[in-house]
């Protein structure tokens, strides 16, 4: 098998699918917020799981999945939206999914920790290359030039 830093921008683009992919499942999950269920009915569902400050938690779960989604999609502060992500992601698994077991058919965390767990991912690894976090403040040296002698 031939190791993945001798393939350029192969991280790269594990890391642009990732996003594209996450990204995509968290501006559904707001979007279905905002249009389908509403901010009262989100609030009322929260309320009902005694999410502390229902209304406000409603807000940040909202916004951060439809505007953090598209922010992973383009790449664009890539650390900060994870962290962001990962934080609701734990409060989706606290208040609703974790008495239900792992699977998403009987309401359980499967899916929940699948986007937490790649949002941490995305945090600390960053956007990759093909992205505009990326774009604007890639500093690591192209593939060619990676272990030339200085």
């Amino acid at each position: 098998m031939i190791p993945a830093n001798r393939i350029p921008y192969l991280s790269d683009i594990g890391l642009l699918i990732g996003r594209l992919a996450v990204g995509v499942v968290f501006v559904a999950h707001g979007w279905q917020k905002l249009n389908d269920m509403g901010h009262g009915n989100v609030t009322k569902f929260f309320e009902s799981v005694d999410v502390p400050m229902a209304s406000l938690s409603a807000y940040y779960a909202t916004w951060v999945e439809l505007a953090g989604g598209i922010a992973l999609i383009v790449g664009v502060v890539t650390p900060i939206v994870g962290l962001l992500l990962a934080i609701d992601m734990a409060g989706a698994f606290l208040f609703v999914h974790k008495g239900n077991g792992m699977f998403v058919a009987d309401n359980g965390y499967e899916l929940v920790l699948a986007l937490g767990g790649t949002a941490i991912l995305l945090a600390l690894a960053g956007a990759g290359r093909f992205s505009v976090d990326g774009l604007l403040f890639n500093r690591a040296a192209a593939p060619e030039n990676q272990g030339a002698a200085a």
